[in-house]
């Protein structure tokens, strides 16, 4: 159930003026092939920690595929706004002043000349995911490096699919106890999917899945505890429907956790007040936002 301050950032995004649903201005951008937007992004029930957090937050976005570099990545500033729910803490309250996620991709076939193509694996990559987390101290702090092996898909079908294995090496981890060694592996799924064209712009389905497994984070916590019990493995699978016009984009984004941030399921937490409360770190989280493309 929604506490009030919750539903609050969340309308407070969804009555945010629509600007217009018929593009005005013209398509120039400042680069032909990097491409980014500046969004707003409102967030409910998001299950990275042991607590489920809302946040109102800006965020920074960027993608690229140029010969042979392939690039997604964001950058945020959590609860750049003040607002969230009790367990959020970000920019201005000694939490997190900065998060970022990328994913740069290497083409082997073109920076070796070689054709390295065969059924429906188009073209084949040195993938690479990094995610760190400033936080105001070591235990809000995160460095994670993921690398691999990554591949572009050819369905037959009118879609985008690419898929990447990686092995991950595990910096800092909010003092976990897998910090400053390789632990476990992560298998990372991207589709696109454009469905129709809608009040003048393009609706299209975005999604990725990200399956984590292979750790030793469970053992290495001492298993099964009273509080703060992890997992070996956790799903993230999002699901996005974006309505796209040359420079403003609208979504609404669907979040699946399973042991969100190897955290386990029904093991204790302490919540803000220091009392003991059960940890549900497998559930849906809901983000909305608006962005401006330039």
């Amino acid at each position: 159930m929604l506490k009030k301050n919750e539903v609050f950032l969340l309308g407070t995004l969804l009555s945010l003026p629509m600007v217009t649903l018929a593009e005005t201005g013209n398509d120039e951008y400042l680069s032909d092939w990097w491409h980014q937007s500046i969004n707003l992004v409102g967030s409910n029930s998001t299950r990275f920690g042991p607590q489920k957090r809302a946040d109102l937050y800006p965020e920074y976005r960027a993608w690229a595929h140029k010969d042979w570099f392939d690039f997604y990545g964001y950058a945020d500033l959590p609860k750049f706004f003040g607002l969230g729910n009790v367990n959020d803490k970000g920019i201005w309250d000694n939490g997190s002043p900065f998060f970022m996620e990328i994913e740069p991709r290497f083409s082997i076939d073109k920076l070796t000349g070689l054709d390295l193509s065969f059924g429906p694996f188009k073209e084949w990559y040195f993938a690479h995911n990094y995610i760190y987390d400033a936080g105001s101290n070591e235990g809000q702090r995160q460095s994670t490096w993921y690398m691999g092996l990554g591949t572009d898909i050819d369905t037959g079908l009118p879609m985008s699919l690419s898929a990447d294995i990686y092995a991950k090496y595990q910096g800092n981890n909010y003092n976990a106890a897998n910090e400053n060694e390789w632990d476990g592996y992560r298998f990372k799924l991207k589709y696109v999917i454009p469905i129709t064209q809608f009040w003048g712009g393009k609706l299209n389905y975005v999604g990725f899945t990200n399956f984590d497994f292979g750790s030793d984070l469970k053992e290495k916590s001492g298993g099964k505890q009273q509080f703060y019990s992890r997992t070996n493995s956790s799903i993230v699978t999002t699901n996005v429907l974006a309505l796209v016009y040359p420079h403003w984009s609208y979504s609404a984004s669907f979040r699946y956790f399973y042991h969100g941030g190897q955290f386990e399921e029904g093991s204790k937490a302490f919540n803000t007040n220091g009392g003991a409360v059960s940890i549900d770190s497998t559930g849906w989280a809901y983000y909305l936002s608006v962005g401006y493309t330039f």
